[in-house]
């Protein structure tokens, strides 16, 4: 039988892209699991695939619903689970705590357990290999004296700085419970910040690269809104992320394991913004602004990641350079605002 791929969050930036790479790199057929009112932006050069049935498949069902989850696993039984869908936004979850933990960590148990119902119903006859994904947000704001020299590795303790942070620790940790008590083949990744082209515009280096499009465009006036720009990110590029996501389920597949992966380019943030501005033509007349309103009431200011773990284990190595991801994320955002009329945020 032809083997098949579970994506929750098929519609976001990074679950769109997975489904891009399995597309061209496997045979595999992909269900990707949706919201009735998921916007289909990111998805809609696959909405004729859909229609077609031609190895992709929409599954209606959110993380809120355990029926609808449980119906899902029951009728594809999928050999690869990929769980990406989440309230993935840090800056939202501190005015919707409540919604952000409810979905990430009651949602990712509710289907934990239904992909465990189908596994319990088969009397061990299926076995699924899932993928949890979890967030370096984890480690959120480390102090100073347990800053590790090399970067953050997989046994750093979590400080996490933000309600989704919080949401997402509790992913971790529910992901790792379900291998041990239950047996099930899950493994658990903390993605350090990944970007390019579909990148959702309540991230830093997206809305930037969407004002300055938006700037060029004629559509505001030549000012970019920022919040802190002295928060350190090391950036990948989804690309090289889902690559990762793929590597993590077909290379040795370990139950039960964590792994830290992010890119390889790290700087603060306003060097970002800097870079961006510097793939300007206008970039001498644009000025920066402050907006208290971007600014987090805690940051998790150093994000810079060990993933030596993974990639012994994998050999898995960014492939995209840093200016490239930026570049086709502002290229990206300048294809939007020609196509769109946009409001800034």
């Amino acid at each position: 039988m032809k083997i098949k791929a579970l994506i929750t969050g098929i519609t976001g930036m990074v679950g769109s892209h997975l489904c891009d790479f399995l597309l061209e790199n496997t045979d595999w057929d992909i269900y990707g699991v949706c919201r009735w009112r998921s916007p289909l932006d990111n998805v809609g050069h696959l909405l004729q695939r859909v229609n077609q049935k031609d190895r992709v498949y929409f599954e209606y069902a959110d993380l809120n619903d355990q029926i609808s989850l449980l119906t899902v696993f029951e009728k594809v039984r999928p050999d690869y689970i990929f769980h990406l869908a989440a309230q993935s936004y840090p800056l939202t979850s501190f005015t919707a705590p409540i919604d952000t933990l409810n979905t990430n960590i009651l949602g990712t148990c509710r289907l934990l357990e239904s992909i465990r119902n189908v596994m319990v119903s088969e009397n061990g006859g299926y076995q699924p290999l899932i993928h949890v994904c979890a967030s370096s947000e984890v480690f959120g704001k480390i102090p100073e004296d347990k800053k590790p020299d090399k970067g953050i590795h997989e046994e750093c303790p979590f400080h996490p700085a933000s309600p989704y942070a919080v949401s997402k620790a509790g992913t971790d940790l529910l992901g790792r419970y379900y291998a041990q008590a239950y047996g099930m083949k899950v493994m658990t990744t903390r993605m350090f910040t990944h970007t390019g082209p579909r990148r959702g515009d309540v991230f830093h280096e997206s809305t930037f690269a969407k004002q300055i499009a938006m700037i060029e465009a004629g559509l505001m006036q030549p000012e970019v809104q920022v919040g802190n720009l002295k928060s350190l990110r090391t950036y990948a590029d989804v690309r090289d992320a889902v690559r990762a996501y793929y590597m993590l389920v077909t290379v040795n597949p370990i139950p039960g394991e964590y792994y830290n992966i992010g890119g390889s380019y790290t700087c603060e943030v306003g060097d970002t913004l800097h870079t961006l501005l510097s793939m300007s033509p206008i970039k001498d007349t644009i000025r920066i602004v402050e907006d208290p309103g971007r600014l987090r009431p805690v940051d998790a200011d150093l994000q810079v990641p060990d993933c030596r773990k993974f990639k012994m284990h994998t050999g898995w190595e960014p492939q995209i350079s840093y200016e490239k991801t930026m570049m086709d994320l502002l290229n990206y955002w300048r294809e939007r605002v020609r196509k769109e009329n946009f409001l800034t945020r």
